[in-house]
Formats: structure tokens, C-alpha cells, sequence
């Protein structure tokens, strides 16, 4: 069981997860009509500008941000996907999120700022692989989620 210490990145790493998560959910619902029909009620094409190639950034990139693979700059190019979304699809119907719909894409925008500035969190792909290159996947869990020897072995006195 992790130490009270080692929850906050866990913590990090789960936001990380649900949040790309989600967005990988809206890409797929605009492209397929799958897991759930669009918002707008049609899917559209990968080569539509600019929704069709927006729910492919979503999707691609959401699955690689959940997965924690390259996450900070796939999280930078979502960020700026939804900030573009905001300002070309939404603000030109009212001035607040609140009155032009465009809350989620706000939302999302920050969320994914957020997660380019602090990073993927220790449950990542990010995290594991380089220790899988050097042959120490113990490494890849980080100090807290590594089981401590009691300190009676660490000072050899059993």
C-alpha cells in the first residue's frame, strides 16, 4: 500500500487519465457515433475543416494523453485545439462561456494546460518506459510505490 506521500501524483495521474479519457470519447462520438451520439447529432468526415480533423486530434491525442505517451506535448496541442475551438466556434455567439456553450471547450483547454505544465504523474507510459530501456522496471514505479525494506534490514541488524 502506497504511503500518504506517494497520492498526490496518483492523484495526478487519474485526473490524467479521466481527462483524456473524456476527450478521446468526443473525438471518437464525432467521428463513429460511438460510445454515444455526437452532441450536434451527425458524425462528421476525418477531412472536414475544422471539425473533422479537430475530433481526429481528439481522438488520437486524448488516447495518447490517457495512455501517458508523449503526454505534454499532446497535452499542448489539445490545449490548443479546444482554446481554438473556444474562440472560433463559441465566443462569436456571446461573450461568456456560460452564454455561448462553450464551457467544455474552456474546460478542457485549461485542464490540458494544466497537465502540459505538471506532467503525466507516475501511471504513466512516460514514466515506465525509460526504466524498461535500462532494464529496471522496479525503478519505473518511483521511490513511494517501491516496497520499503524495514529499517532493522536496512541497518543489518536481523
Amino acid at each position: 500500500m502506497p504511503d500518504l506521500r506517494s497520492l498526490p501524483p496518483i492523484g495526478l495521474s487519474l485526473y490524467r487519465i479521466v481527462i483524456g479519457f473524456l476527450m478521446a470519447c468526443h473525438g471518437a462520438s464525432s467521428l463513429t457515433g460511438w460510445p454515444a451520439k455526437p452532441v450536434g447529432g451527425h458524425t462528421v468526415t476525418p477531412t472536414t475543416w475544422p471539425g473533422g480533423v479537430a475530433a481526429v486530434l481528439q481522438l488520437v491525442f486524448g488516447v495518447l494523453v490517457l495512455l501517458g505517451l508523449g503526454t505534454r506535448i499532446s497535452a499542448v496541442i489539445l490545449s490548443g485545439t479546444m482554446a481554438y475551438a473556444y474562440f472560433d466556434v463559441h465566443q462569436k455567439h456571446a461573450l461568456l462561456p456560460i452564454s455561448n456553450g462553450g464551457e467544455p471547450a474552456a474546460l478542457f483547454s485549461w485542464s490540458f494546460l494544466v497537465i502540459a505544465i505538471v506532467g503525466a504523474g507516475p501511471l504513466a507510459l512516460d514514466a515506465l518506459l525509460p526504466a524498461l530501456r535500462s532494464g529496471r522496471a522496479d525503478e519505473a514505479a518511483g521511490p513511494a510505490l517501491v516496497p520499503a525494506t524495514s529499517n532493522a534490514t536496512a541497518a543489518g541488524l536481523e
